[in-house]
C-alpha cells in the first residue's frame, strides 16, 4: 500500500525501486496501489482480488499477536475468499525474532517511535542478537509489537542477493523519525 503519491510505502515510507527489488530478490509478484487512510481498506480489497485472480490463495502475514476487537486481515482475506496464514501469530516475540536473525536475515531499523523509548540513534542500525537484548533491556519490545520501531529486509536466506541501500537524511515528523533509504547503484 503506498501514500497517495504512490512513491513510498505508506507505513514503512518505502521507495517503490526497493520494494521491487526485494520481491525480486524472493521471486514473487508486487501488487501496489496508492491510497488515503480514508480507502485503504478497499484498495487493499482491490489488490487482494487481482492477486487471487493470478492464482494466490492465501494472504500470508507477519502478525504476532491479534487486536482484541477482531483481526482485520481475517475480515478482509474472507471479503475475497483468500485464507490466512498467520505463522507467527501468538509466539513469543524474542523468540520469532532470534530465529529470524540466527537464520540469517538483515533487516534495518528505518522508523523509531521517540515517545516509545526509541531515539534517534536506533535508525539504521541491523537488527542482531546483542541489539534486541539492548532494545528489551530499555523496555521496548524486540520486535517492535507496540509500534516502537519499523524494519526493513535487506537481505536473507530467501533472496537471490542482497539489496544495496544508501541511507538518506533522517526526517522528523511528529513524534517519529525516518530514515529514508534509496537503492544503491553503486
Amino acid at each position: 500500500m503506498l501514500e497517495e503519491q504512490g512513491q513510498r510505502s505508506r507505513s514503512h515510507a518505502m521507495p517503490r525501486d526497493i520494494i521491487q527489488a526485494q520481491a525480486d530478490a524472493i521471486g514473487l509478484p508486487v501488487f501496489t496501489t496508492s491510497s488515503s487512510w480514508a480507502d485503504y481498506e478497499s484498495k487493499f480489497i482491490e489488490l487482494l482480488q487481482q492477486a487471487k485472480l493470478q492464482g494466490a490463495e492465501v494472504l500470508v502475514t507477519g502478525d504476532l499477536d491479534m487486536p482484541q476487537h477482531g483481526c482485520w486481515h481475517d475480515r478482509v482475506t474472507q471479503h475475497v475468499g483468500l485464507k490466512l496464514g498467520m505463522p507467527l501469530w501468538l509466539r513469543p516475540h524474542r523468540e520469532v525474532v532470534e530465529e529470524f536473525i540466527r537464520l540469517g536475515f538483515r533487516s534495518i531499523v528505518v522508523t523509531v517511535n521517540l515517545k516509545l523509548g526509541m531515539k534517534t540513534e536506533d535508525l539504521g542500525k541491523i537488527l542482531t542478537l546483542d541489539y534486541i537484548q539492548e532494545l528489551e533491556n530499555r523496555g521496548i519490545d524486540p520486535c517492535g509489537e507496540g509500534g516502537e520501531f519499523h524494519t526493513t529486509v535487506i537481505d536473507g536466506p530467501i533472496f537471490n542477493k542482497a539489496i544495496p541501500v544508501r541511507q538518506r537524511d533522517i526526517v522528523y515528523h511528529e513524534e517519529y523519525a525516518f530514515l529514508p533509504l534509496e537503492l544503491d547503484h553503486a
